[in-house]
């Protein structure tokens, strides 16, 4: 796979990732770099990103409506009333990664944040945001890292408070997910939301 922009079968230039599978296609153009705000949201993407530690991300994304489906829509005062009837459900649903440790982290952190104010996760999350100005743009999949000082930061931020399963990588993908930095490479036609899914 190359590491500059490649034209997909429409001849529309994208980051080569998103070429691998159609649900990739889908998620780089309308999803991965557009801004999130919204506690619920975060919540979602900070669980997903755990979660998908270890695995490709295709396996989350092909499995996306089953964690909303078992996790409540990822509402964080909901998850946070879930009772040990609920985490058996969950350590048995085959919509989901059965990960009695990533289970449990999700479980946790909505107990944690429910006692946040609300937005209190996005103005932590987006505290960490760097400014885009300063960052060289990405040509090649090489410039791309995989953790900066701030998603470094911002996984010690969220660990202090206790957020559970977050490291420095984790951060850092949450943060492109999320639209906190746009790594989609210079002759990407999404950098910048310029595509229109």
């Amino acid at each position: 796979m190359s590491g500059t922009a490649l034209a997909g079968e429409d001849g529309v230039l994208r980051c080569p990732w998103a070429l691998s599978a159609e649900d990739y296609v889908a998620y780089h153009d309308a999803e991965w770099g557009r801004p999130v705000h919204g506690d619920d949201a975060l919540y979602e993407r900070l669980s997903l990103e755990a979660f998908q530690s270890g695995l490709s991300w295709i396996t989350i994304l092909r499995r996306r409506e089953g964690f909303r489906e078992a996790f409540a829509d990822f509402h964080i005062a909901k998850v946070a009333a879930f009772t040990d009837a609920d985490r058996t459900r969950l350590l048995a649903d085959p919509g989901i990664i059965r990960n009695r440790a990533k289970i449990e982290a999700t479980l946790a952190n909505a107990r944690v944040l429910a006692d946040w104010a609300p937005g209190e996760l996005d103005e932590l999350i987006w505290s960490y945001a760097p400014d885009r100005d300063a960052r060289p743009v990405p040509k090649t999949l090489g410039d791309v890292p995989a953790i900066t000082e701030e998603s470094t930061a911002l996984a010690k931020a969220l660990k202090k408070r206790g957020i559970r399963f977050v490291g420095p990588t984790t951060a850092y993908a949450l943060m492109q997910a999320c639209g906190l930095v746009d790594d989609h490479l210079v002759d990407c036609a999404a950098r910048e939301g310029a595509l229109v899914a």
